[in-house]
Order: structure tokens, then C-alpha cells, then sequence
């Protein structure tokens, strides 16, 4: 009965399981709008049309600041029991140029963080590369759209 709000991190438990009660059900998410500058993208692989279960996945946000990384986020699904937030690649992208060599160099942080596992949909090794191809491309994209005028 009635309504609480809690952080979207805390909501995943483990794989298949989430904080909320018997019963208890999400109505409603809250992003705040973004600020100037600021880029998003998710990248999933996901191996037939038929079984829309990724492989893995990676989310960045960054927020540019003259040519610079303010801040930056790395999150990767489908890669560990829970989303994971690799905050060591954000971290390391803060305050330095958006180029190549250091979103690559943020990809393979977020490529070591993964603690992917072995099933039908692939091995672990293929996930940890997917991670890493992943998360240069979600980059690189979300670099891009931060770069972006926007009216």
C-alpha cells in the first residue's frame, strides 16, 4: 500500500530477481533533462531476430565540456548477475579529450570489468570481446550526439 521511490540501481537483485515486494510494481521512471553537451547510447548484440536476449550490452553517457570529457558513465548488460556500472572507465574518460585512443583505452577497462559466464548464447570469451566493441561504439556515438547542436 501506497508509494516509495527508490534509485533504478537498486531495483536488480540478481539475474531474474529485483528488490521489489510482492506485488509491488514500477509506474513510473524520471530522468532529469539532460544538460548541454551531454550524449547517451546503448548498444546490444543480439545474435537472431527470433530471441530478443542480448548477448551483452553497453550504455555510455558522456558530457563534453570544450572539446573535453566532463564526465562520463559505462554500464554493461547481459555481462554479469547484474547490470554493472563500470565507474573505473568513467572515471578515467574525466578530463580528457574525446578521441579514439582513450575511448578505446575506456572500453578495455569496461572490457576487464565484465564478469560475463558461458550458456547457449555464447562464451565468455565472445561476450568480454563484445563488451569491448561495444563500448567503443556507444562511445563514439554518444560522443558524437554530445557534439550536436542542439535548439
Amino acid at each position: 500500500n501506497g508509494k516509495r521511490e527508490i534509485a533504478v540501481a537498486d531495483i536488480p537483485v540478481g539475474p531474474g530477481r529485483t528488490s521489489l515486494a510482492k506485488g509491488e510494481i514500477v509506474t513510473s521512471l524520471f530522468f532529469p533533462d539532460p544538460a548541454p553537451r551531454t550524449g547517451t547510447a546503448y548498444l546490444r548484440f543480439t545474435p537472431r531476430n527470433e530471441m530478443d536476449i542480448a548477448v551483452a550490452g553497453a550504455a555510455a553517457a558522456v558530457g563534453l565540456r570544450d572539446g573535453v570529457i566532463a564526465w562520463a558513465r559505462i554500464a554493461l548488460a547481459a555481462v554479469a548477475p547484474t547490470p554493472l556500472l563500470v565507474r573505473e572507465a568513467g572515471e578515467f574518460l574525466s578530463g580528457k579529450p574525446a578521441n579514439s585512443e582513450n575511448l578505446q583505452a575506456a572500453a578495455e577497462l569496461a572490457r576487464s570489468a565484465a564478469r560475463p559466464i558461458t550458456d547457449l548464447r555464447g562464451t565468455a570469451e565472445h561476450r568480454r570481446h563484445l563488451v569491448g566493441v561495444l563500448t567503443r561504439r556507444a562511445l563514439e556515438k554518444a560522443v558524437a550526439r554530445a557534439r550536436e547542436v542542439r535548439a
